[in-house]
């Protein structure tokens, strides 16, 4: 179980996170959703400690997580990647499995954990192609291989279904399931928006301060999602929008 206590960041003086609670059970898949500028992805870099946090500590099994980082596969937005670093698919991945938590490997174990995570993503004919030279689906698929092949316990992905096309989100969704079924602790956060919120075991509503943590339908009430994004909600037929903006 993943504990988040009294967790809070502030930045010269503004609150970018106030007194966040949470756990997150294995096996389940937990979805973290708000507007822009709500803290989801300070959230999760002030859970790996990659952000100074004012207040609070993170638990995972007991002991604190930045102890035990090796078990934690992170993938960030892909805005945040700098997709013309001149390296390989096979690299990228093989990378993982150098910095996991299981050392001692030899080659020959490092290559079949790869090609294991390659083939799941459907990626593996791709493995001496250039990272930049992919589609955003594809560059995508090899940043969830990288995961796979760290063979952590936690997983954290930062709008992982962003940019990415059909054939990937469906992989995707294939593999969080796999690892949900397996015992793993996942959370992802999302900017996806109606009926696509049902995939999830829970959503966090966040802004700022943590609003609601329950089921996608007791969370995504009317009252709750005007409070996360303002009074100026407008019905439509896909669920719910704001005006004159909403993510």
């Amino acid at each position: 179980m993943l504990e988040v206590q009294d967790l809070s960041v502030n930045y010269r003086g503004v609150w970018a996170l106030e007194e966040i609670n949470l756990c997150l059970k294995p096996g389940q898949l937990t979805g973290l959703i708000g507007p822009n500028g709500a803290g989801k992805s300070t959230l999760i870099k002030a859970m790996l400690g990659l952000v100074p946090t004012y207040t609070g500590q993170v638990l995972f099994e007991g002991r604190p997580l930045k102890r035990q980082r090796k078990r934690v596969a992170y993938v960030p937005q892909r805005s945040q990647i700098d997709w013309d670093y001149p390296v390989t698919t096979w690299s990228v991945v093989t990378m993982a499995c150098a910095g996991s938590r299981r050392f001692g490997r030899s080659r020959r174990q490092v290559e079949h954990i790869a090609r294991d995570a390659l083939s799941r993503v459907e990626m593996l004919d791709l493995r001496s192609r250039q990272i930049g030279e992919l589609s955003g689906g594809q560059q995508q698929r090899v940043f969830l291989a990288r995961a796979l092949a760290q063979q952590a316990d936690l997983f954290l992905f930062d709008e992982p279904f962003t940019g990415v096309d059909k054939k990937t989100e469906a992989i995707i969704l294939g593999l969080f399931a796999e690892l949900c079924a397996g015992g793993k602790t996942l959370l992802i956060c999302s900017h996806e928006w109606g009926e696509a919120l049902n995939r999830y075991d829970r959503l966090l509503l966040l802004n700022q301060r943590l609003l609601a943590n329950d089921t996608p339908q007791a969370v995504m009430t009317l009252d709750n999602i005007r409070r996360a994004y303002g009074e100026n909600l407008q019905p439509s037929p896909d669920g719910y929008r704001e005006e004159p903006f909403f993510c």
